[in-house]
């Protein structure tokens, strides 16, 4: 892996403060699976609510792939090219198992 340094971009960096509001918008979905918890809501419509939250982040994370690919892998020299790919194959088998 190459070093970093302090001034290093991520493939999401242009996007951030939208990153940061998709998942604070998460961050309250959350929440309100917590509160119908709380009120004894029925099972299903906590599944449902379930369901959403994974599809938000499924829709993070497919933007966070996206950017990566985009900016970090595109963007490496070819000597950090392999690297960059191999780690993207780990993340990415990782998120598949979940």
């Amino acid at each position: 892996m190459a070093t970093e340094t302090a001034a290093t971009t991520r493939g999401y960096t242009a996007t951030k403060d939208q990153l940061h509001k998709r998942l604070r918008r998460i961050e309250g979905q959350v929440r309100g699976v917590q509160r119908m918890v709380d009120d004894d809501r029925p099972c299903p419509d906590i599944l449902v609510q379930i369901a959403a939250i994974e599809a938000a982040l499924d829709k993070v994370a497919l933007g966070l792939l996206d950017g990566h690919v985009k900016h970090c892998v595109a963007h490496a020299d070819a000597d950090e090219r392999e690297g960059q790919m191999g780690e993207l194959m780990e993340a990415m088998a990782r998120f598949m198992r979940r």
